[in-house]
């Protein structure tokens, strides 16, 4: 069989489309995969090659015959479910030595029902760190879910194990959560792509139903069409077309098909055509400033600023009109997020001492400091972000797009966290991400796509991975898919897999 790894997530969905596979076959292929690489990578909580096989066989006939796939169908496509959700007749372990032993879940989340849908074949549950609140994925008790660029550093988190997944071949395409950045940061440390959608776009995983309107879904992928393509996928369709949506408030969203589209339009623009939005001319703002500037000591490491200088010298010779801007100064952003942070942590529902002396020390200083907040206190912090939600979003509707570094520093050694000191943790996280969580606070779209490889080392023999971030306006999906794939093409990686 040929190296179905190589194959783009696109052409695999095409191949099973056409009869050309079974799901069985691609099912296979994929978790050999699995079982000789994870050993190394640690991207996997739990492997459930037996459930994957049951499912694969029951997928039957490919559902169209000779007709193109639907824009939303992913029949017989693997993937991993993220160990913070439920799958029915799968333990879940939310990274966590708290939850070891627990049951299998009697019913699955609504984002795990909604892939079940479009056909998707679940190989097992991603790791991911203890209850998701780290930029990290190293869980006390489980092996840590490192870059496979190199083995001596992490993947980032929180969807840790779903981006080195993705990066090492084991998984085509994996959705992630982002409340913070946890879907960008271990794409940008994994060297692959990462979208985290627009607050109220997807029915699943919108964001509206979390705390501060923090944590929503999104696709990583090898390739920006990839990731698109399983954008489309968590974007279930009613009858006449729309998406359906629980709530009233909601992104604006697109066509069926229209995501798809502008990950893979081929057309670049040029000065001369004057044409602007997705695929057109865009005026981008470039900015290396935060809102934890001010709070903690942020410095963009030279092979930060490097990638960052690559995608914008690339997006400039595309014709694109690239501007220097700065961010407004937002002082009271830090304490109220660290606000914010902490209270969405008071509500883990855990209230047994012994379960809760189970926990790293992070996440308990978390819980602790969360439940010892005022009321008054936590509404002012919603208060204060809300104020930073128009500002913010102003300022980058300015533009058709931001563009920001992905990461501050590059992916950091396994143990490099603070596991004692969680006020000193928190702080590394920040200066590690201080990109990420404001969008989360805003709602606005981003994607990670790596633009640099730095120099090979004995640990790293192709360069670790760098990138920029491309934040978009509320609802600016398809400028994001757009302007990524350019990046994409303009600056290709040094090779496909690093394992």
């Amino acid at each position: 069989m040929d190296a179905l790894h190589e194959r783009t997530a696109v052409e695999l969905r095409d191949l099973l489309a056409a009869g050309e596979l079974t799901p069985t076959e691609v099912t296979e292929y994929f978790l050999d995969r699995v079982k000789r690489l994870d050993p190394d990578v640690g991207a996997f909580a739990t492997v459930t090659p037996e459930l994957a096989r049951e499912r694969a066989a029951s997928l039957g006939k490919p559902p169209a015959g000779d007709a193109p796939p639907a824009a939303g169908s992913l029949w017989g496509m693997p993937t991993g479910d993220k160990d913070l959700w439920n799958r029915a007749g799968v333990p879940t372990g939310f990274g966590s030595r708290a939850f070891a032993g627990m049951p299998p879940a009697q019913e699955s989340d609504e984002l795990v029902q909604v892939l079940d849908a479009a056909g998707i074949v679940s190989l097992g549950k991603t790791a991911a760190p203890e209850l998701g609140f780290p930029a990290y994925t190293e869980p006390v008790g489980a092996p840590p879910a490192r870059t496979p660029w190199d083995l001596t550093r992490g993947a980032g988190g929180s969807s840790g194990g779903a981006a080195a997944a993705v990066a090492a071949g084991m998984l085509p395409f994996a959705p992630g959560s982002d409340g913070g950045g946890s879907i960008r940061i271990p794409a940008a440390a994994c060297g692959v792509v990462g979208l985290k959608p627009t607050r109220g776009l997807l029915p699943a995983g919108s964001g509206v139903d979390s705390l501060g309107g923090l944590v929503v879904s999104g696709p990583i992928a090898r390739t920006v069409a990839d990731a698109a393509l399983l954008l489309e996928a968590m974007l279930p369709r009613d009858a006449g077309g729309g998406v359906a949506h629980p709530y009233t408030l909601r992104a604006p969203s697109y066509a069926a098909g229209a995501y798809l589209a502008a990950a893979q339009r081929a057309a670049l623009p040029t000065p001369e055509s004057g044409e602007r939005g997705p695929g057109g001319i865009a005026r981008i703002g470039v900015t290396t400033s935060s809102a934890w500037d001010g709070f903690y000591a942020i410095t963009v490491s030279p092979e930060a600023r490097t990638a960052l200088d690559a995608g914008v010298r690339a997006l400039a010779g595309l014709g694109h009109e690239v501007d220097e801007t700065v961010l407004a100064e937002a002082p009271e952003y830090a304490p109220a997020f660290r606000t914010l942070w902490m209270g969405g942590a008071s509500a883990v529902p855990i209230d047994d001492v012994a379960t809760l002396g189970k926990l790293e020390p992070l996440t308990q200083w978390l819980i602790r400091r969360g439940r010892e907040l005022p009321a008054r206190q936590l509404a002012e912090a919603v208060r204060t972000l809300t104020a930073y939600e128009r500002s913010l979003v102003g300022q980058v509707s300015a533009y058709d797009a931001v563009v920001t570094p992905a990461l501050a520093l590059t992916p950091r050694p396994i143990g490099w966290y603070d596991s004692e000191d969680p006020e000193r943790n928190f702080e590394q996280q920040c200066q590690y991400t201080p990109f990420t969580s404001m969008l989360n606070v805003a709602g606005l779209p981003a994607i990670t796509v790596p633009t640099h490889w730095t120099e090979p080392t004995a640990e790293a023999p192709a360069g670790l991975p760098m990138g920029v971030q491309i934040i978009g306006r509320p609802g600016g999906e398809l400028t994001l898919l757009a302007l990524a794939a350019q990046l994409e093409a303009a600056l290709p990686r040094p090779r496909a897999f690093p394992l």
